[in-house]
């Protein structure tokens, strides 16, 4: 057999060829005790990031519906019993947030409609729609942009009060104004 024979040349191309990829192929792992890699993803000593968390513009700053101190921290309506109507100590609490949603139109709201526990289950999510749908009406008459505002209806499953007094029902039956 002579290695210049034409049939044996294609097979020994081959053999050549595949023992050349995989040597190249292969990588020899980094040894522990000769410390990091050229390709380590941690910074080089005393290199500080230039970045910080998401949403952490100001630390510590609270938005408007998070501060204590603002008016708009306020951010439910109570109704009376088996009603879907705005009573006139809320107005100014909904002026007030339709105020700064027009102020602020990036910003949207859900509307979330609550009751308390009496009536169907039925009843009792179509009242919380009537609830949130009657401030968002008066939120888009007072000129807030229609996207900004969308409206929900949990009916009596989330109790602000899980009792079973007047006392606990009047807090049940709300609209929470939910900023995100």
């Amino acid at each position: 057999m002579s290695l210049s024979d034409a049939r044996y040349r294609l097979p020994l191309f081959l053999i050549l060829t595949s023992t050349l990829v995989m040597g190249c192929a292969s990588t020899s792992k980094p040894n522990a005790s000769e410390g990091q890699s050229a390709t380590s993803t941690s910074p080089p000593a005393g290199w500080q990031s230039a970045t910080r968390p998401l949403g952490s513009e100001r630390p510590g700053a609270l938005r408007p519906w998070e501060d204590p101190s603002s008016p708009l921290y306020e951010r439910t309506i109570y109704f009376d019993y088996d009603t879907a109507q705005i009573k006139p100590e809320y107005v100014n609490l909904i002026r007030s947030h339709a105020r700064y949603l027009g102020d602020h139109p990036d910003l949207r709201v859900t509307l979330e409609g609550h009751t308390d526990e009496r009536g169907t289950r039925e009843y009792n999510l179509a009242l919380g729609d009537r609830r949130a749908e009657a401030v968002h009406q008066f939120m888009l008459s007072e000129g807030v942009r229609p996207k900004q505002l969308a409206t929900l209806s949990y009916g009596e499953e989330r109790p602000s009060d899980p009792g079973h007094t007047e006392q606990s029902w009047r807090l049940n039956r709300r609209v929470f104004i939910q900023y995100y």
